[in-house]
């Protein structure tokens, strides 16, 4: 399937399903310390509107809380670039939690991002591979023990 100059990048979405209680999991994706563990250095509070700061290997990143529904949903804005990165979380069978992460507000597929001088879809494509290790990997070891 071809993109036409119209479409946006598609979101990054990752599903994974956790072997621990959605209270162990909303404390590693909800909480500073937590969010530390498997992603970046932050100053991150669970308040919607709270404005904090995400230190990556490229910048300190500004980003604002949008919603906190504890312990189900949390999404908060990436940057100036009009990312939103949200998680979701669902209790299953057995004290396991369903996570999803779903990363969306990305533009033009050629328009040329600023922080990595690559293009919004080569960026998309280098993120979502981040995305794949980081939520499988480092998510999973922090709340799997």
């Amino acid at each position: 399937m071809t993109q036409s100059s119209n479409d946006k990048v598609p979101e990054i979405k990752k599903k994974a399903l956790f072997d621990a209680p959605i209270e162990r999991v909303w404390k590693a994706v909800a909480t500073s310390e937590g969010i530390e563990e498997w992603f970046m250095p932050n100053d991150f509070k669970p308040v919607e509107g709270y404005k904090f700061t995400i230190k990556s290997q490229f910048e300190d990143s500004p980003c604002q809380v949008v919603t906190v529904n504890k312990p189900y949903e949390l999404s908060f804005t990436w940057g100036d670039r009009g990312w939103v990165v949200s998680f979701y979380l669902k209790e299953v069978e057995n004290r396991k939690t369903e996570f999803t992460l779903v990363h969306s507000g990305w533009g033009q597929p050629e328009e040329v991002m600023s922080v990595t001088s690559k293009t919004q879809l080569d960026t998309r494509n280098t993120m979502n591979k981040g995305w794949e290790m980081i939520v499988h990997e480092k998510l999973r070891k922090a709340v799997e023990g």
